[in-house]
């Protein structure tokens, strides 16, 4: 049972669980549809204070090489030189800089998104979808969010120019998060 309970018992520190979160993005192919993956492998760490919401933190470590899209080639070319040089680079980072309470149920997390070396500001608006104890005795909590980002921004440039014209990859990506964090003792 879900409850929405005093925001201040939910200070403390919490651990993402990776498995009942989902860290994905969603990608226009061919200028006309969207292509939808996600991330296997992450950690993530939040420090929620109730009180004060400002001094919540948030920090997400991706495993590139765990892209899924449900295609092993495209995800065998998004690992490769030509996007996110897994070899190189086998990690996404965000770390949060700021945190805002917007009112209700919704907050502002902004921080700093690495990827490919290159770190760049990255604003998510975030929904407390509620609290609770799970079977096993861990409290949780439960926060959906999304963010969009120009890849190019990142120096994500490849691409392939359509014969109607356009371009095969859009370079607005849409990221969504779906988390569940347990806190720790």
């Amino acid at each position: 049972m879900t409850t929405t309970p005093d925001l201040a018992t939910l200070t403390g520190d919490y651990t993402i669980d990776p498995a009942h979160t989902t860290i994905g993005f969603t990608a226009r192919h061919a200028m006309v549809t969207n292509v939808k993956g996600k991330f296997l492998d992450f950690s993530g760490e939040l420090h929620l204070d109730g009180a004060e919401p400002a001094r919540s933190t948030a920090s997400l470590d991706i495993t590139m090489d765990s892209i899924d899209t449900g295609s092993a080639d495209r995800d065998g070319h998004l690992k490769s030189s030509d996007f996110f040089k897994t070899d190189e680079f086998p990690k996404m980072t965000f770390r949060s800089t700021k945190a805002e309470a917007l009112g209700d149920d919704d907050y502002r997390v902004t921080g700093d998104l690495t990827i490919l070396g290159t770190t760049r500001p990255l604003t998510i608006d975030l929904e407390f979808n509620g609290a609770a104890k799970d079977p096993f005795g861990n409290e949780r909590v439960g926060f959906e969010g999304k963010a969009e980002i120009k890849r190019s921004e990142w120096g994500l440039t490849w691409n392939a120019a359509l014969e109607t014209g356009g371009v095969l990859v859009s370079d607005k990506i849409k990221l969504s998060f779906d988390i569940s964090a347990i806190k720790q003792a």
